[in-house]
């Protein structure tokens, strides 16, 4: 509360709906010491079961989509209970009012859905989960704790239009792009909080959108840096380095470039990153580890196999290559320009808009956008 997260209206349903509710037995809580997630059992260590649920890390429930067995951490994790000063900060960005209906997308461990159930009624609360075995066990922990939310399996980007029209939306799981259905299913007024990124990297930001008054469309400014799980229709495939670079890192463009490492690699939540990639579209960017003084950064085009790269040594030019159709590393550094000479702009001067023909960014005023 003294952060500005937990705001007094949501207090009593933290009080209220303890997270450690709707937890497993086996839960890979994120240990903020070990940089890791870390297996933890409810009947071998109950107490530090307990204070895991109780902090604010975010613990794994699934990994690998379910085909993961066994108590070390598998390959991807795939479900999960967010932290609770990031859920909390939704929540309050959603600024639920009461008698408000809420649709939920990405149901998870339930926890985020009974809070909600707690303000305005489980009557007043749908959620769609796209896993059967996660939904499964996130309706039995909301009816064993009564609070008997309508859980549905399915395809959440289809929303639940059984349901509609809803006050409020939002999505428990990172998107790329914000389902058209999501709008059409909430009522003019009405309000959207999803987080939203480009797949220049995992960063995203939370969107807080309003539908237009004829109900044709939602804007809204960024509110803050979150990073989560991505819808599933929306993750993005593997990308495999061979499959772009066929032969040697030297047989690209050669050039250099001044800008130092610490720009382009920036912090992991920072705006930057999340500011370039709404200017460099359908690009990956992946920031390797540093080794021997030296750390190399690839750019990955995915309509095409354009590809870029930047070497990094200590004391030393960074050397750059770049390949195909399109020039990213040009692109890359043009957005970084773009940023500067606005002024270093923070996540919330940027905005998103979401029409019946796709979506839109913008900078400080929506009526000066671009496709994203």
């Amino acid at each position: 509360m003294a952060a500005g997260v937990l705001s007094r209206d949501w207090a009593p349903a933290f009080a209220a709906v303890p997270r450690s509710a709707f937890l497993p037995e086996l839960i890979w809580p994120y240990d903020m010491d070990a940089g890791r997630s870390v297996a933890v059992s409810l009947r071998k260590d109950p107490d530090a079961w307990a204070r895991y649920a109780d902090a604010d890390v975010p613990v794994v429930t699934q990994w690998d989509d379910g085909r993961h067995t066994g108590t070390e951490p598998g390959q991807v994790p795939t479900s999960s209970a967010s932290m609770p000063s990031v859920v909390f900060r939704m929540l309050r960005d959603l600024d639920v009012r009461p008698g408000d209906r809420v649709l939920e997308i990405g149901t998870g461990t339930g926890w985020n859905a009974a809070l909600l159930a707690h303000r305005l009624g489980a009557a007043n609360v749908v959620t769609v989960e796209v896993d059967g075995a996660v939904a499964d066990a996130a309706r039995r922990a909301l009816d064993a704790f009564g609070l008997p939310v309508r859980v549905v399996h399915g395809d959440g980007a289809r929303g639940f239009p059984g349901g509609a029209p809803y006050d409020r939306v939002i999505a428990t799981c990172g998107l790329r792009s914000v389902p058209y259905a999501w709008v059409e299913q909430c009522r003019p007024g009405g309000r959207i909080v999803v987080p939203w990124g480009t797949h220049y990297g995992n960063g995203d930001a939370v969107a807080r959108l309003v539908v237009s008054r004829d109900g044709r469309s939602a804007s809204g400014a960024f509110t803050g840096p979150v990073e989560f799980m991505k819808l599933r229709a929306q993750r993005l495939p593997p990308v495999v380095h061979s499959a772009y670079v066929t032969g040697s890192v030297a047989d690209g463009e050669e050039s250099a470039t001044s800008l130092p490492e610490e720009e382009i690699t920036g912090e992991r939540f920072g705006v930057r990153r999340f500011a370039v990639g709404l200017r460099v579209p359908d690009c990956l960017c992946v920031v390797a580890e540093k080794r021997d003084g030296a750390r190399p950064v690839w750019w990955y085009g995915l309509t095409d196999r354009s590809w870029a790269c930047v070497m990094f040594r200590d004391g030393d030019t960074a050397r750059v290559w770049q390949a195909g159709p399109r020039r990213l590393w040009d692109e890359v550094a043009a957005a970084h320009r773009w940023w500067e000479e606005r002024g270093r702009p923070g996540h919330e001067r940027f905005g998103l808009t979401v029409t019946p023909e796709g979506q839109r960014v913008w900078l400080d005023d929506p009526a000066d956008s671009w496709p994203v």
